[in-house]
């Protein structure tokens, strides 16, 4: 589930310094004054946030170049970004991207306040996900644990996507590339509503062609994508209030095989149609002494047909509330509570799968409380915990406890203990092969929640006025890793949690300035993990999972202006190989030339994969292969 620290992101953007139109021109120390919320559940310096976070910035995202939302988050040095087709994604933190018998499921994403992650089957369906990046304000990505905050699901990172306050979107704005790949248009209007309010509209539409694997064999990943929305955003004295609303609807072709056989029966697989609608509203309250009063609800409903398997139709109805206490002496106290209700409704329409139940209500509800302790100056505690309940595996617990210490202006040591975990979805409890009895896969009654330990250490400082960095290095323990057992009968399957293991590794980051209008930035990370079978289990292939893993990857970036009007970004990335599908290390180059052509009008230059073509995920036969790419864009402010 989730908390809410999307509504105090909302409150504390107004305080955030106009951003100049060059990134180059903001001091690295104004960088690390950035405003940050997924942290601590309340505004804080960038510099004093006492986790592994990783802002990427609106300008980070012009600059590179990106159209799409897994594009941009490619720029976080803490997250795999995998592509296996034009709209399918793997992504994750810290490992664990990926399964035998599941897509990433321990990654929790938000769009404004809103959560995306699927209890089909606890991931995130990316071809749903879009939004104007012109009107993203920053993404603040969470490496490591998040369930005090966040709740279940929260398990190795927290993707946190905020967008722009209206008042900031005035006036129109067209947006529109093409590439040999695929093209996209989009258009925003925004204007004042009375003497408190502001709003904006906007649309936007996206083409991808299909795709070709290594040895040129046509993908069918080709599709389209449709997105409209609004926003408005008032404030009067000590409130303020935002209503938000996306439709969408969209339709891409299942990649190869084109064909999947189960039972000597071929099935041809039609195209994949994803459509859905989503209205958020949020209320906050600046109380006296700087205590704060936060409601958020949201309703989202969406639909998604995968032919000749299944199709969905999901709502979900959220509620949230958050109160931060103004400081009590040395205390500075947050607490909350979330109730969430879903109802899925399951169309089985293939005789060889099923989830049955075909009908489901759940429900989540929660309450945590989290105290920041000043016990010094420099030295500060904090100490949250969440219960949580679902209808699966009931009340769970999920404390946390961080350190942090402020050495000097410029340099702060934190580390922190933490528990986590990933309750059952659909997928592990309701899937049956086939649809009717006898099974030969009979559901998981016996899956547990996943559970993770972890132990950080970090740093983050300014060594000097031109070098920035931070580094973390972790340690977790995971416990009730679902696996596929084999019934003592050997007459069917079933889903166990039969397995654990550990995951040790470094994060690391830094930017330098080398000059005026040129800036380097770089990241690193490195991950060992081991998983092991547990008495009773004889799923052979669940410790491979580890497989879906690069043991490093590392990236350089390259920012440099052109006098008034011109930018070169390149960009070097590299990821170790995958044991999983033999997907080959590889390194990418990409580079940006853009020119404002008048003051408000912006063409660029985009090339990715220019070193040559490389795979990402999947085996040989079947996975996309990511060759070089030219995209032209224009943006045009009215």
């Amino acid at each position: 589930m989730l908390g809410l620290p999307a509504l105090s992101a909302h409150a504390s953007i107004a305080q955030l310094p106009e951003q100049p139109s060059d990134l180059t021109s903001l001091s690295l120390e104004e960088l690390g004054n950035i405003q940050v919320t997924s942290v601590s559940k309340k505004p804080e310096r960038l510099s004093d946030a006492a986790a592994s976070v990783f802002v990427i910035t609106a300008q980070d995202i012009r600059r590179s170049g990106a159209r799409t939302l897994p594009e941009a988050l490619r720029l976080a040095p803490n997250l795999q970004v995998a592509e296996a087709s034009a709209t399918g994604y793997a992504i994750s933190a810290r490992g664990m991207n990926g399964s035998n018998n599941s897509a990433p499921n321990k990654l929790l994403v938000l769009i404004d306040g809103r959560s995306v992650y699927s209890p089909l089957f606890s991931g995130v369906f990316w071809d749903a996900q879009d939004v104007m990046l012109e009107d993203v304000e920053r993404i603040e990505v969470i490496s490591g644990p998040g369930g005090t905050l966040w709740g279940v699901n929260a398990v190795n990172g927290v993707i946190n996507i905020i967008t722009r306050p209206a008042a900031d979107t005035r006036g129109a704005l067209l947006t529109t590339s093409v590439g040999n790949e695929g093209s996209d248009v989009g258009f925003r209007y925004g204007g004042s509503l009375g003497t408190d309010g502001h709003y904006r509209v906007y649309g936007k539409h996206t083409r991808w062609d299909h795709g070709e694997t290594a040895d040129g064999t046509t993908v069918d990943d080709a599709g389209h994508r449709t997105l409209t929305g609004f926003r408005a955003d008032w404030r009067r004295g000590n409130d303020s209030l935002t209503v938000e609303g996306n439709v969408y609807d969209g339709s891409e072709q299942q990649p190869a095989p084109g064909a999947l056989a189960i039972s000597g029966v071929d099935l041809v697989l039609g195209d994949v149609s994803n459509s859905g609608a989503n209205l958020t509203a949020r209320w906050n309250r600046a109380l006296a002494g700087g205590g704060s009063l936060d409601l958020q609800a949201y309703y989202d409903h969406t639909r998604r047909t995968v032919p000749p398997m299944f199709g969905e139709r999901l709502d979900i109805l959220d509620l949230q509330l958050q109160h931060s206490l103004r400081p009590l002496g040395r205390h500075s106290l947050v607490w909350g509570l979330n109730a969430r209700q879903s109802r899925d409704r399951i169309e089985n329409t293939s005789p060889y799968f099923a989830f049955l139940p075909a009908r489901v209500r759940q429900r989540w509800t929660s309450l945590f409380a989290q105290d920041e302790v000043a016990l010094t100056a420099r030295l500060r505690l904090t100490l949250g915990a969440r219960l949580e309940r679902n209808d699966y595996t009931g009340t769970e617990f999920l404390p946390n406890a961080r350190l942090a210490w402020k050495a000097a202006p410029n340099h702060l040591f934190w580390t922190a203990v933490s528990r986590t975990m990933r309750a059952p979805s659909r997928l592990d409890r309701d899937a049956r092969v086939p649809a009717a009895p006898p099974y030969l896969l009979d559901g998981g009654d016996p899956v547990r929640s996943e559970v993770a330990k972890v132990y950080e250490l970090g740093y983050r400082g300014q060594p000097t006025s031109r070098l920035s960095w931070s580094a973390t290095v972790f340690h977790n323990d995971y416990d009730h890793l679902r696996t596929q057992e084999i019934a003592p009968s050997f007459t069917y399957l079933f889903f166990g949690s039969l397995m654990e293991g550990q995951a040790n590794g470094i994060e690391w980051w830094g930017t330098f300035q080398a000059a005026k209008s040129w800036r380097l930035s770089g990241g690193f990370t490195a991950l060992d993990e081991h998983f092991r079978l547990k008495p009773g289990s004889n799923d052979v292939a669940g410790p491979g999972m580890k497989g879906f893993d690069p043991s490093h990857t590392w990236q350089l970036r390259s920012s440099w202006s052109l006098g008034n009007n011109g930018e070169l970004d390149v960009g070097l990335r590299h990821v170790g190989k995958l044991a999983k599908g033999d997907v080959p290390a590889y390194t990418a180059i990409d580079a940006r030339l853009g020119w404002m052509l008048a003051p408000d009008v912006e063409i660029s230059l985009t090339g990715r994969n220019l070193s040559g073509g490389h795979g990402e995920y999947r085996t040989r036969e079947l996975r996309r292969e990511l060759g070089r790419t030219v995209i032209l864009a224009l943006a045009w402010s009215m």
